[in-house]
């Protein structure tokens, strides 16, 4: 039997929850990368924010224009044009409003890339690149523009953290098995917009990191420590960088994953590339004995990158995904 899935309507899509926000931008710590010795700066916004955004990233913004247009141009196709890549190897290809498999909407569309030894997969979208050949030879390049900046960004944060081998962290996304993907996220200005109407819902991201540009349309948020969000004003000259489920872990929780979410906007496009470097599926998630202390036990027990890829495909965005992999959990649900 086959199940057809209606897209959802306005009406279906939620309101954000309630909370305090803090509308300034004073609370999102700029790093610039050409700067003497940036490492340090870069581990204590990982520690305290779990979030920051780069400049002077040497990342050819042509490039990026490149991509941001023929995503404009995707998007701007008549919808039955779309659907064709609806679902090509779920949950890769073209989305509409459903936010993965279980449950999630959100007033938005999407492209959704499965990365293989540094491309698009073209398994999970089969026929895409003869049909959008420019398009994808942007997406591409873009792909190995973001992969060298999260490796930079990576070794940073080994140097931040004292570690003697610099490419402790890198090394996990450069490999050739290395499980990336590329998300091109389009919010259309929302008609009878309601008032915190959601674009995509809060979550954290399972990788190591996440690497976020926007065009100049606003809508993003993260959360603080203390539950409070803060809108962070867009800038398409620089690049965010979110702290991921699998560092968080990496760090024995030094590094606290970042809840973060989009709220619609009324009047104009919101656009939006996220580029999401995780380890190969094989890969051991555990605290680097580099980083532990004497005496210092592990917050989580180990397990692989894919065990928590299946996990994290099975739970709802907002859902704590590593509640189920913290010692305590654990051990409460193994006895």
């Amino acid at each position: 039997m086959v199940v057809v899935l209606t897209t959802p309507s306005l009406d279906q899509i939620p309101l954000l929850k309630s909370a305090k926000q803090i509308p300034h931008i004073s609370y999102v710590p700029s790093i610039d990368l050409l700067k003497p010795e940036p490492a340090l700066s870069i581990v204590n916004a990982c520690k305290s924010f779990g979030f920051f955004k780069v400049t002077n990233h040497g990342v050819d913004m042509e490039l990026v224009e490149r991509l941001e247009n023929g995503a404009r141009e995707f998007f701007s196709l008549a919808q039955c044009e779309k659907e064709r890549w609806e679902a090509a190897k779920a949950p890769m290809g073209y989305g509409n409003k459903r936010i993965g498999l279980n449950g999630d909407v959100g007033w938005l569309e999407y492209l959704l890339f499965a990365i293989k030894n540094g491309a698009v997969d073209q398994v999970s979208m089969p026929g895409f690149e003869v049909s959008s050949s420019m398009f994808c030879s942007a997406l591409n390049k873009y792909i190995t523009a973001m992969r060298d900046l999260a490796s930079q960004i990576l070794q940073q944060i080994a140097n931040g953290l004292q570690i003697q081998t610099e490419d402790v962290f890198s090394s996990l996304i450069e490999n050739e098995e290395s499980d990336q993907i590329l998300r091109l996220n389009h919010y259309p200005p929302c008609p009878r917009l309601k008032s915190g109407l959601t674009g995509f819902g809060e979550h954290t991201d399972p990788q190591l990191i996440s690497i976020l540009r926007s065009n100049s349309v606003g809508g993003l948020q993260f959360a603080l420590k203390d539950g409070r969000w803060v809108s962070a004003p867009p800038d398409p000259n620089s690049f965010f960088i979110i702290v991921g489920d699998s560092l968080q872990v990496l760090t024995n929780g030094r590094f606290k994953s970042v809840k973060h979410r989009v709220v619609a906007q009324e009047h104009s496009s919101r656009l939006s590339m996220i580029f999401f470097a995780g380890p190969p599926l094989s890969q051991r998630i555990t605290p680097l004995p580099e980083l532990m202390q004497e005496g210092e036990e592990s917050m989580y027990r180990e397990f692989t990158w894919r065990e928590y890829k299946k996990a994290a495909y099975k739970t709802r965005l907002a859902d704590y995904r590593l509640g189920h992999f913290e010692k305590a959990t654990y051990n409460q649900i193994m006895n």
